[in-house]
């Protein structure tokens, strides 16, 4: 994957989510200028740390983001769930799974 794709998949899902810049950069932690360069730069300079918190606050993994790998868009949310369902509580997962279950016996029915 070429470098500028990393812009291009942070600005299709900042803009799906119908976030600003201003609004991605306070999600993650980051500034404005840093999203846009990201987006906008050829070739972009993530540091891992900022290229990670960007993927989860816009809900997927770093590595989707950069094409590391061969993981699609789903598979990158579905990990990015995980990871921040694994960041809950005990009760609230309990919470969860109950609720899994309970949609699973619906969707048998």
């Amino acid at each position: 994957m070429t470098q500028n794709k990393l812009g291009a998949r942070i600005n299709a899902l900042r803009r799906e989510k119908k976030l600003t810049l201003d609004q991605l950069a306070a999600a993650s932690g980051s500034s404005k200028s840093y999203i846009w360069e990201l987006e906008n730069k050829n070739p972009p300079r993530p540091s891992a740390e900022k290229l990670a918190d960007i993927a989860k606050a816009l809900g997927v993994t770093a590595d989707y983001l950069i094409g590391s790998d061969d993981q699609t868009r789903t598979q990158a949310e579905d990990i990015a769930f995980f990871r921040q369902y694994s960041e809950l509580p005990d009760d609230t997962r309990k919470v969860l799974r109950e609720m899994a279950e309970s949609l699973a016996k619906m969707g048998k029915k």
